[in-house]
C-alpha cells in the first residue's frame, strides 16, 4: 500500500484533497493509504450482487466499490463493495461520491472477505462496528471461503443476526424482502 505525504488534519480538509486520479484511499491517523485492487473472485461476486439489486431497485440507487462512507475510528472511511444507497443521496453524488456521517445512512452495505486473517477480521469485527455506528440499517458480510453471507440488521444501535445462509438458501433481507437471491448462485463460476 501505497502513502501519500500529507497530513490532513479533518475529515473535511481530506474531502478537498484531489490527485486528480481514481485512486482509493483509507484515511488513516491523518495519512492517506492507496487501496490496493481487488481480487477477480471479489470483484465478480460484487458485480453480480450489483446486477441483482439494480434490476430490484434502479441501477441509481445501487453503487459499487467506488462509494466512500464516513465513519468513526479508524480508518475514517470505508469503500463497502456495495452499497444500496437512499433516493436522497443521488443528488448530492454528483460532485462526490461520499456519503459523510452528517446525512443519512445508506441502507444496506455488502463486503465481499478478501482471503487472509486479517481481512476477515476487517470485515467481521472492525467494519460491522463501524457500519453498526454509522446506523446502517442492513449489513452483508459475503464470503467467498464458506461460501456463505451473514445478513446482519441494525436492532436499536446493535446488529442482531438474520442469518448466516448457505448453499440452497434463500437469502433472507429484512429490508430487501423481494430480492429472491439463492446462495449458491452468488458462487457459482460457471454462469
Amino acid at each position: 500500500m501505497l502513502k501519500v505525504n500529507h497530513k490532513f488534519q479533518s475529515f473535511e480538509e481530506y474531502l478537498s484533497y484531489s490527485d486528480n486520479s481514481e485512486k482509493l484511499y483509507e484515511l488513516f491517523n491523518g495519512e492517506l493509504i492507496e487501496l490496493p485492487a481487488e481480487s477477480g473472485l471479489n470483484v465478480e461476486i460484487a458485480n453480480f450482487l450489483f446486477l441483482q439489486f439494480a434490476i430490484l431497485l434502479g441501477h441509481r440507487r445501487v453503487r459499487g466499490q467506488g462509494l466512500e462512507l464516513e465513519v468513526r475510528g479508524e480508518p475514517k472511511n470505508r469503500y463497502p463493495d456495495l452499497t444500496i444507497i437512499r433516493e436522497e443521496h443521488i443528488q448530492l453524488f454528483s460532485k462526490r461520491n461520499t456519503i459523510p456521517l452528517s446525512m443519512s445512512p445508506p441502507l444496506l452495505v455488502v463486503e465481499v472477505v478478501s482471503p487472509g486473517d486479517l481481512q476477515r477480521e476487517r470485515d467481521y469485527i472492525a467494519k460491522r462496528i463501524q457500519y453498526q455506528d454509522c446506523g446502517i440499517p442492513e449489513y452483508w458480510i459475503v464470503d467467498p471461503e464458506t461460501q456463505s453471507i451473514l445478513v446482519l440488521e441494525l436492532t436499536g444501535k446493535i446488529y442482531a443476526e438474520v442469518g448466516n445462509f448457505s448453499g440452497n438458501d434463500l437469502v433472507l433481507s429484512p429490508g430487501f424482502r423481494s430480492i429472491n437471491l439463492k446462495v449458491y448462485a452468488v458462487f457459482d463460476r460457471e454462469n
